[in-house]
């Protein structure tokens, strides 16, 4: 059949089933904007304001529902847009697809409008390698068929991973005799076993450990393996702890969860996690932050904890600590290996041990209590996630990025269903929250969605209010409003002193605090929108944003006293002290020096 480039890209997402696309036309890509154009009956095409929110959108979206979403821009600037949301995807190993446009392949070196030419000619591709899993820069429209089922095929096997194709403006408006290929007949469908030998090690040293945890990371959600690791977990009697991306694939109300360790993490996760004999941790990367900065006896203790290791790439095993058993699978298949062979282990049973997880568990919400006092005014962030979980229903999906909101959210709020912790990870991108819970909403209409974000979040992306509105995605934002970069702020206090916050607060020459108006802000993007700064206004703010069937915020005045501004800190994070602030440069010194690096 003949088709134009902007065509084969079209007929190709409809085959993928892919339900929408999202961008900006320009006239680097207008040939396939038409395309879209001509099949809007097939694939809806929404236009947001920032190229950036796009992806954020995308992957919001893919973290919701495990399917990914096409994404367009122009040449240029509009395709740089996309780096820092692909930069999350790439992190954190979640799908999406970008198409940008590009120079005419006959004008490739001349420097035309918006082409980058001074080392390579075309060069635009090369900025963004490091943040895809693969690129590719289409130069004969003869291509396209491929390059689309290999991007979708690398895109979802092995390690996610976002993906660019570059589209030339010839090749998009150029035709070709071309066949479409049947996305099936391409997908590599099974999934990596584990070798059986290292399995049943594995089993045997789970079944005899007197303190087994299982740390289940983001792999656990990629490879949808949620009941897998609950029988594992049941089968061997293990503690489940997860990181930040992971949180939410095991349901923190049941009485083996050890809900988060780490830096940003619990008291019983830390406290599970550095006194294991056996860790089990699957689809996981021990990044910086879950590790409490690799400090020996923190958040781990390997060793003497034995560790064995499950992931899908091999470069990730023993990588940061060193592995008794490493096993190269997908973690729903390794994960039911491993409960069958746990069937020929004698497991222990272990009253003593679940009765200490519920011991540890009910300690450290007791020591919350302090900051989720109803009674002070402006209302505390650990009161409002109070309000908001009593409030929202089990499986309502909950979308937050950096900073306090972020990591109170991880601390505290629980949360019972796969899929409805959509956070940032490993890049801890700041404005994902508003886009990426527009893309969880189209995922997933039915369910409650909403997005918690502080004040300097929520502005990194606020003009997407205008693009819920124009499509009418009812999604709620919970803006914590404390006129700072209030993560920030704590963080100078904490770790330098508490003379030491700069350049974090929101204040005019006089010393007032400036910031918008979100409430009137969001009604002038026609959003339903109120304000609350106490603890008893916030679940009837709450019932009438998701009554209103609209794009609604919620501006909330939140407590800005140390430390009642954010949460309770656990953990260690390396942040290096100035070698100026003598006696706590010492400190850090001593606790740098417990590293295991």
């Amino acid at each position: 059949m003949k088709l134009t480039g902007g065509e084969i890209v079209a007929h190709y997402l409809i085959k993928e089933k892919v339900p929408y696309a999202l961008g900006i036309p320009g006239h680097g890509c207008l040939a396939l904007v038409d395309a879209l154009m001509k099949h809007r009956d097939r694939i809806k095409t929404i236009q947001v304001r920032q190229e950036m929110s796009a992806v954020h959108m995308a992957d919001g979206y893919f973290r919701a529902c495990g399917r990914p979403l096409a994404c367009f821009t122009s040449i240029g600037p509009g395709a740089i847009n996309t780096a820092i949301g692909l930069a999350t995807c790439y992190v954190d190993s979640t799908a999406a697809l970008v198409l940008t446009g590009d120079v005419h392949t006959y004008m490739f070196g001349k420097g035309v409008l918006q082409e980058i030419e001074r080392r390579r000619d075309a060069d635009f591709p090369q900025i963004l390698e490091p943040v895809t899993k693969r690129r590719w820069q289409v130069t004969d429209i003869r291509q396209l068929p491929s390059v689309m089922q290999r991007a979708f095929s690398t895109m979802l096997t092995g390690r996610r991973g976002p993906v660019l194709v570059s589209l030339p403006m010839d090749v998009q408006a150029d035709s070709a005799d071309v066949t479409i290929p049947g996305p099936a007949s391409h997908e590599a469908i099974a999934r990596p076993i584990g070798d059986p030998k290292l399995v049943e090690q594995a089993a045997s040293m789970l079944a005899r450990a007197e303190r087994p945890v299982i740390v289940a990371g983001g792999g656990v959600n990629s490879s949808e393996a949620w009941q897998e690791l609950i029988n594992v977990a049941q089968a061997s009697g293990a503690a489940v702890v997860t990181t930040f991306n992971a949180k939410g694939c095991f349901p923190e109300d049941h009485p083996q969860s050890a809900w988060i360790a780490g830096a940003k993490g619990t008291d019983v996760g830390n406290a599970m996690t550095r006194s294991a004999h056996v860790i089990l941790a699957v689809g996981c990367r021990f990044a910086d932050e879950s590790t409490s900065s690799y400090r020996n006896g923190i958040s781990y203790s390997i060793p003497p904890t034995r560790l064995i290791q499950v992931d899908i790439e091999a470069g990730e095993i023993g990588k940061n600590y060193p592995v008794e058993v490493g096993i190269v699978g997908d973690a729903k298949a390794v994960l039911a290996q491993i409960t069958h062979a746990l069937k020929a282990e004698k497991v222990k049973h272990r009253p003593e041990y679940l009765a200490e997880i519920a011991s540890r568990r009910a300690a450290w919400f007791e020591s919350l209590a302090e900051f989720r006092d109803p009674g002070r005014v402006p209302v505390t962030i650990s009161r409002v996630l109070t309000e908001v979980r009593e409030f929202l229903d089990r499986d309502a999906l909950v979308v937050s990025s950096s900073g306090n909101a972020q990591a109170q959210i991880l601390q505290e709020f629980a949360f019972y269903e796969p899929r409805t912790n959509i956070t940032t990870g490993g890049f801890s991108t700041m404005g994902f929250t508003l886009p990426a819970a527009m893309g969880a909403k189209l995922a997933r209409p039915a369910r409650q969605v909403i997005g918690i974000a502080g004040d300097g979040d929520f502005l990194m992306t606020v003009q997407e209010l205008a693009t819920a509105v124009q499509y009418e995605i009812p999604v709620v934002m919970l803006v914590l409003n404390n006129f700072a970069w209030m993560s920030i702020s704590d963080l100078q206090t904490a770790v330098y002193g508490e003379d030491r916050a700069f350049a974090v607060e929101f204040r005019r020459p006089d010393g007032g605090l400036v910031g918008p108006d979100f409430e009137a802000l969001a009604k002038a993007f026609g959003c339903h929108a109120e304000k609350v700064d106490r603890a008893e206004q916030v679940e009837p703010a709450l019932r009438r944003a998701f009554e209103s069937g609209r794009p609604a915020v919620i501006e909330a005045i939140v407590n800005r006293e140390f430390p009642y501004s954010g949460g309770k800190a656990v953990g260690w994070w390396d942040v290096p002290v100035p070698m100026y602030l003598e006696e706590r440069r010492a400190k850090y010194e001593k606790e740098r020096s417990e590293e295991v690096l």
